[in-house]
């Protein structure tokens, strides 16, 4: 969560409000998501009797937040590195995290898949939420990302 509020309140300091304000909104959409789909499966850790295991809220959260950065940064970046480098190492950071998890046996694989599935949903959605402000903002309107 540090990670995105860094990147969230940099892209706000250099003057694109819209683009920070969507991908916190993608951050506040993940316990959204998760949460009824914890509570309707009602499945056991593999370490444990109890329940709320699936989807993995980790996993989720951690490639909301690594991804969000990466899409909100690549075009603050101003080194062409930077930006060919953000998104494969938010996706690596994003895949670790899922895989210690089970790994660390506090998930099934099929919970941190299920996040991923649900989470790459959601990081279309705003690609798309971003694309939109960005084509606002070029339009013309005045308005911009301002």
């Amino acid at each position: 969560m540090p990670v995105l509020a860094v990147a969230v309140g940099y892209a706000a300091w250099r003057g694109h409000r819209a683009r920070a304000a969507a991908v916190a909104l993608a951050m506040v959409a993940v316990p959204v998501f998760v949460m009824p789909l914890k509570l309707w499966a009602d499945r056991t850790g593999p370490l444990t009797v109890d329940s709320g295991y699936y989807p993995s809220g980790h996993t989720a959260t951690a490639m909301v937040v690594y991804c969000g950065a990466a899409l909100l940064l690549r075009p603050l970046t101003g080194h062409r590195t930077g930006r060919a480098w953000a998104m494969p190492v938010a996706v690596v950071l994003s895949a670790a995290t899922g895989i210690g998890l089970v790994l660390r046996g506090y998930h099934w694989p099929l919970d941190v898949l299920g996040s991923w599935l649900l989470c790459g949903m959601l990081l279309v959605l705003l690609v798309a939420a971003l694309r939109w402000i960005d084509n606002r903002g070029a339009a013309g309107t005045g308005a911009g990302d301002k």
